[in-house]
């Protein structure tokens, strides 16, 4: 159970790491084309105008609400079980504070009972630390999968990171974002199988949980390499800066006209039906002119606010390095 423990707390590190620099890149993206406008979607439909500040920090966010998720599967994670023995303690006078404060453990599993019993919670909850990242994940690769059809073409990517047909040489398929979306939708369920192997098993130990390491071991695999090439898409993205020059978009301000009706004194409903009939009798013509200013909007997407949300989410753990421990114990007991 302490080797489990280790390795989790090690594999939770690097794959802290590698959401905090996919999150801060995305950052750096939402700076870049915060200016650049492009449709956002209710129900598949174009609705409101959206932009490429709000999207990219967006997905930044989110990955920052997924370390701050993270930061409780580790602090649960991180308790010493040593000294409980089978799972009811021990007859020998052992002192379970030294080997918590040797390996540095944030805390201690006071139960011997629940220490025992944390063998397939320990997995299950950090499934679940899996399985938020991976969600992120899954769902800005469908973004992006989307967003470069030729429907749509609001992003593309280099050429080497895009797949030929095998009949049509027009095509350059996304077939490395529809891999993590693939992976990561599959590592959604990680919680669940280990759900599915520890769930009528009653306290104490027993050999079923050596099959969480056939679950948990390659998952964690599996979301660090997801991590490393959404990164390495994300970094070559290009971004279309002239998406609602189409016509094809020119209704995503009817809501901006409804809005200005209402500041004149129409009452919000009627300001509605007056818009959507000049929809419908074609006497219609935006403004294009979006005027948002609340945090978290077009005009003020709030960039700033994600960065110290990422810092204190990024920065709310305290990991040790395993060479750091095995020479404090290797002192201690020499010293001893």
């Amino acid at each position: 159970m302490v080797d489990i423990k280790l390795y989790l707390r090690d594999r939770i590190r690097e794959v802290v790491d590698k959401t905090g620099r996919l999150a801060e890149l995305l950052l750096h993206k939402a700076s870049d084309y915060r200016e650049v406008l492009l449709p956002g979607y209710t129900h598949m439909q174009v609705a409101m105008p959206s932009s490429f500040g709000l999207w990219f920090g967006g997905y930044a966010e989110a990955l920052a609400d997924d370390l701050t998720y993270l930061q409780g599967v580790y602090k649960v994670v991180n308790q010493n079980p040593l000294g409980s023995a089978a799972g009811f303690g021990s007859s020998f006078p052992v002192d379970r504070t030294v080997t918590t404060r040797l390996l540095d453990f944030g805390g201690i599993h006071i139960s011997s009972v629940n220490a025992q019993m944390n063998r397939g919670k320990t997995e299950w909850y950090t499934g679940t630390g899996i399985g938020a990242i991976a969600a992120t994940l899954a769902r800005l690769a469908m973004d992006a999968v989307l967003y470069m059809g030729q429907n749509f073409r609001f992003i593309s990517l280099p050429a080497e990171l895009t797949t030929g047909s095998s009949i049509m040489p027009h095509k350059k398929n996304p077939d490395v974002l529809e891999l993590i979306r693939g992976k990561c939708n599959r590592l959604t369920t990680v919680a669940t199988e280990v759900s599915a192997v520890t769930g009528n098993l009653i306290s104490g130990y027993h050999r079923d949980f050596q099959l969480l390491k056939e679950i948990l071991h390659p998952a964690m695999d599996e979301l660090l390499r997801c991590l490393e090439m959404m990164h390495m898409v994300m970094d070559r993205v290009e971004v279309n800066r002239s998406i609602l020059e189409d016509d094809t978009y020119q209704y995503i301000y009817s809501v901006e006209e409804v809005n200005k009706k209402v500041q004149a004194g129409i009452p919000f409903r009627e300001a509605y039906r007056q818009v959507a009939k000049e929809i419908d009798e074609g006497r219609y013509r935006p403004a294009r002119d979006p005027a948002y200013t609340h945090l978290g909007s077009i005009g003020n997407p709030g960039l700033d606010e994600i960065k110290v949300k990422l810092e204190k989410a990024w920065g709310g753990f305290h990991f040790t390095d395993s060479e750091v421990i095995k020479d404090r114990l290797v002192h201690y007991f020499k010293e001893s």
